[in-house]
């Protein structure tokens, strides 16, 4: 059974920030990308920053030079940080991850962390 398990949401001021984690675990062969993605009441899902398996990061337009994704292959951990935070970026944040265990290789996701930008 593999788990995605998120920590680090919670209320904060706009202009303040927030570290989110993932820890993977569980019966897993190999990880290829972790990632981050959020999604507003309302709202479709959407990309917020993930890093492949080529160790390559990617972001959304709306969060470039605010947030910074990392990873601890080691750990089989992902984080974002998250600076600069706008009342736009309130939503359900949620970890992802493309993984193989055993055989069975597909998208895998938390169960979601609940960020809240407010004064």
């Amino acid at each position: 059974q593999v788990q995605l398990v998120e920590s680090g949401g919670g209320l904060v001021q706009p202009g303040g920030s927030l570290r989110l984690s993932c820890a993977a675990s569980g019966s897993i062969s190999v990880i290829s990308g972790m990632g981050w993605y959020r999604q507003a009441p309302g709202k479709q899902r959407e990309l917020v920053a993930d890093n492949t398996s080529g160790g390559s990061t990617n972001y959304a337009d709306s969060v470039k030079g605010r947030f910074t994704i990392s990873r601890d292959r080691a750990k089989n951990t992902v984080y974002l940080q998250m600076n600069s935070l706008k009342p736009e970026d309130t939503a359900v944040y949620y970890c992802n991850s493309y993984l193989c265990s055993g055989v069975r290789c597909g998208d895998y996701w938390g169960q979601g962390t609940q960020v809240t930008v407010s004064s």
